[in-house]
């Protein structure tokens, strides 16, 4: 549910060639036809339809076009990795590439803070490691045990990794820190699997929408 204020939109898109015609990346704006009144300055959820994939997209309205009708948003920081993985969707680079392709899940976590355990949420995850929301990140090279909640699996993931790099609420973007996996062989292949799972999730829409926000 969007909160209070937040304006909610809808954008079906029959193809992913479409997404090229309405994202401009010179300024991360993106056109949402739609009879709503939204002022400028206003704050917009976009719910996201390209081809069956589906993403949820948040950012403010910085102008309106009369023909055809709507909105041009500009997208938030905080949306660049939903952008950057969908950007690569439609060029079709996401097999091709799969070490740098990040997916940009929202799953609960509970991981080991100092003082005690913490729930918070992914920004991104891949075979790799992850990034978690939190404003107080543990420093840098900490070793952190996670249970990452996985659509669809009766028991949480057990990961452990190390901190590579973290982000201070004074930055520009989201805070939270970065963490790079450790796991055995069989750990990581077990990993990959389920990356792989929610990957073919993620493009066939068969994913929550809590999950997409």
């Amino acid at each position: 549910m969007a909160p209070v204020g937040v304006v909610r939109l809808e954008l079906r898109l029959g193809n992913q060639s479409e997404w090229i015609k309405m994202f401009d990346p010179r300024d991360w704006t993106i056109f949402v036809a739609t009879d709503r009144g939204v002022d400028n300055g206003g704050n917009v959820r976009i719910d996201l339809d390209v081809g069956g994939w589906l993403v949820t997209l948040r950012g403010t309205v910085v102008g309106r076009r009369e023909e055809p009708k709507g909105v041009v948003v500009a997208l938030g920081g905080s949306e660049r990795d939903k952008i950057n993985y969908l950007n690569g969707y439609v060029r079709g680079g996401l097999l091709n590439w799969r070490e740098k392709r990040r997916l940009p899940l929202r799953l609960a976590v509970t991981y080991g803070a100092v003082e005690g355990p913490a729930n918070t949420f992914t920004k991104d995850i891949n075979e790799e490691g992850v990034f978690l929301f939190t404003d107080k990140p543990l420093p840098e090279t900490s070793q952190v045990h996670m249970l990452v909640t996985v659509p669809g699996k009766p028991q949480p993931l057990s990961l452990m990794g190390k901190v590579s790099h973290t982000i201070l609420a004074q930055d520009d973007e989201p805070p939270g820190m970065g963490i790079v996996f450790e796991m055995d062989a069989q750990q990581r292949e077990q990993l990959v699997t389920v990356i792989k799972e929610l990957e073919e999730q993620l493009l066939a829409g068969r994913l929550p929408a809590n999950v997409l926000e």
